[in-house]
Order: C-alpha cells, then structure tokens, then sequence
C-alpha cells in the first residue's frame, strides 16, 4: 500500500497535487503552478523554481533562505487565456520567528505552459 502524503500547498495528496508538476507536467492553471511553487521552495527544489520563472524576470541567482513554510492561503485567482494574478498568503518562520508573506502575483502562458512573471508582496502583521 502506497503512502498518502498531504500536499505541502494545502491539496489533497502530494502524488496528485503537486509532484506531477515537479516532475515536468505542465500546470493545467496559474493557481496550480502557484501551488507548486509554494511546494517546491518547502522542499527546496530550486531548479523547478527557476524553470517555471519567466526568463524575463527570472533572478541570475536564487538563494532560498533557509524558512520553514507553513502554510497557504489563496485569497483570488483571475485566470485569463494568457495570463493571470493569484493573490496570496504564505506563513512561514525564521530564526524561529513567524512571518506572513502576502503577495499578488502575475503569470503568463509561454509555449503552452504557465510562467511566474513577478509579483508585488509585503508582509502582513
């Protein structure tokens, strides 16, 4: 019997939710590659962080700070043909200190496959 891992994003199991995506399936929405994303810095999968950045806006260099997640909250998503904004909120600790990451992020569909463009973000008290 195989093991059922919740979802680090808040979605049913990870073999469902996000690991397909990690593994190169595309993201059939923005929402959902937000959501992998969340996941992938969890479990520090920088390479899918990159590839899923528009190479517009993608940094030279990604350093994860070394946060423990925990927790996502999608607060709207407006999902167009090309392009989309998923509005959220990601908890998360530091040095053992609590944060709130709040953030409306932009995407883009390149070649059939949803891009993170940028985003706006402040913390949330």
């Amino acid at each position: 019997m195989k093991l059922i891992t919740p979802c680090y994003c808040g979605g049913a199991s990870y073999q469902s939710c996000c690991e397909p995506l990690h593994h190169g399936v595309p993201a059939p929405s923005a929402e959902a590659l937000m959501r992998s994303r969340y996941s992938a810095y969890m479990l520090g999968l920088k390479a899918y962080l990159v590839l899923t950045w528009h190479p517009k806006t993608r940094p030279q260099t990604l350093d994860l700070e070394p946060a423990k997640w925990l927790g996502l909250k999608i607060l709207r998503v407006q999902q167009g043909e090309q392009d989309a904004v998923v509005e959220f909120i990601a908890r998360y600790k530091v040095s053992g200190k609590a944060h709130k990451l709040h953030e409306v992020s932009r995407f883009v569909q390149e070649q059939g496959r949803w891009c993170y463009l940028d985003g706006e973000e402040g913390v949330v008290k």
